[in-house]
């Protein structure tokens, strides 16, 4: 019996190992993905860092220690009540608050929702502790952009009668408008809840809780180290100015939001120079930590691996 008809196509069986490197990289995809983020995140940070931050903390900077006390837990706060969130959720290790951090980091000096993208990569390559992390990153997303968005309607109707006369005619009505678009963007979610969202009711309910609180919090810690910073500006109107930052930041229709944000501060409180240079100064804080951090997380990235055999 002829069989080189069968054993013809086992001689170009070794040909198929050529796939394999194509499979690893399909299952390694969240590895690289992760990877070049961080590479992106480094990059960017250099440059803002070079740009402008280091200008910024050349000036004179608070010495009150509640300054940096409310300021660490300003910062710490959102990738902290994130990690209470995908405890519950997944019961993450402490390990992923690097995670959690590198998300924010993402989200600040890159673009919108990179931050969602490589927490997503990181959730994949710890399949066996996350069965389908899609459902859950996304539907947290979401209530997160709610949150915010009912906290910013929240803050609007109670800022808006003691602010209205300090904007402009045109400042009042892309305010409004914001505002009726911050509604009109939030409705469908809450229409199609039971298509778009995943996770159950009661859990939902209480993500959106977690995210409102985080909210609330992160505006009094940040005017509490405004304060401590300008002690001869009451509490009570740092508090009026951190919520209005929080909508200042939520306004979709507002091209230049810290612009507006900042003549909106100077309007109320004057002292320009000195509530710029503030301003300036938490934001080159915010950086110098972002740096701090991502290089911490790198040397310890690289360390494990070179330990693992």
């Amino acid at each position: 019996m002829n069989t080189s008809a069968v054993e013809a196509p086992l001689a170009s069986a070794p040909d198929l190992a050529g796939l394999e490197p194509v499979e690893k990289i399909k299952r390694r995809w969240p590895m690289l993905l992760g990877g070049a983020l961080t590479l992106l995140m480094i990059c960017a940070l250099g440059y803002e860092l070079f740009d402008s931050g280091l200008g910024a903390l050349s000036n004179r900077v608070p010495t009150n220690p509640l300054f940096y006390l409310a300021f660490a837990l300003y910062y710490l706060g959102p990738p902290t009540f994130d990690y209470v969130i995908f405890k519950r959720l997944w019961d993450i290790p402490i390990a992923g608050m690097a995670a959690l951090h590198k998300k924010r980091i993402s989200n600040e000096v890159l673009f919108g929702y990179t931050g969602e993208a490589y927490f997503y990569a990181w959730a994949r390559q710890r399949t066996k502790m996350v069965a389908a992390p899609f459902g859950a990153v996304k539907d947290v997303t979401i209530l997160s952009a709610i949150a915010g968005n009912g906290v910013t309607f929240l803050g609007i109707t109670l800022a808006l009668p003691f602010g209205i006369n300090l904007l402009t005619a045109v400042q009042q009505k892309l305010v409004l408008g914001s505002l009726g678009l911050i509604i009109a963007t939030s409705l469908p979610f809450l229409i199609f809840s039971r298509r778009v969202f995943s996770l159950p009711r009661p859990t939902l309910w209480w993500v959106f809780g977690i995210h409102c609180t985080r909210l609330l919090l992160g505006s009094f810690f940040i005017a509490l180290a405004w304060a401590a910073a300008m002690p001869e500006v009451p509490l009570t109107v740092w508090l009026f100015l951190a919520a209005a930052r929080l909508l200042a930041w939520r306004l979709p229709l507002v091209p230049n939001k810290e612009l507006v944000f900042a003549t909106f501060a100077i309007m109320l409180i004057g002292r320009g120079e000195a509530l710029s240079e503030l301003m300036a100064l938490i934001a080159a804080l915010s950086l110098l930590v972002h740096v701090a951090l991502i290089a911490a997380f790198s040397l310890h990235s690289l360390l494990t691996r070179n330990k693992t055999p």
